[in-house]
């Protein structure tokens, strides 16, 4: 989403995420929100304690980036495991976020805000 990116390897393993090469939770800041978007897909298979993560995750800010690597944990489950797919696309985290930043536009200050009106 935005302009953030993510590099994930999933690997079968003991369920230790990292983020950057930190501790996912303390990269995240003990925000449960962006770690459990980040993470969202193991979660919700009920398979968090049975893969390793290891995320390198670089623009924007830390919810862009916890759902760059949501969606690279999905990719990485469904190649692994090719019968989660259906869930995956059911509970729709195979699916990018194609929201961008609107341009500016000629003659705005913004992309939709105005000049100031002046009356006198």
């Amino acid at each position: 989403r935005k302009t953030a990116m993510a590099r994930v390897f999933v690997r079968p393993g003991n369920g230790v995420y990292t983020v950057n090469g930190r501790d996912a939770w303390e990269y995240f800041g003990n925000d449960s929100k962006a770690f459990y978007t980040a993470f969202g897909p193991l979660i919700e298979l009920k398979v968090e304690d049975q893969y390793n993560v290891e995320a390198f995750a670089k623009g924007s800010g830390l919810v862009s980036q916890a759902g760059a690597v949501s969606l690279g944990v999905a990719r990485g489950l469904d190649r692994l495991q090719p019968n989660y797919h259906g869930l995956l696309r059911k509970y729709q985290w195979l699916t990018s976020d194609g929201r961008n930043v609107e341009r500016k536009k000629v003659g705005l200050h913004s992309a939709r805000r105005r000049h100031q009106y002046s009356k006198r």
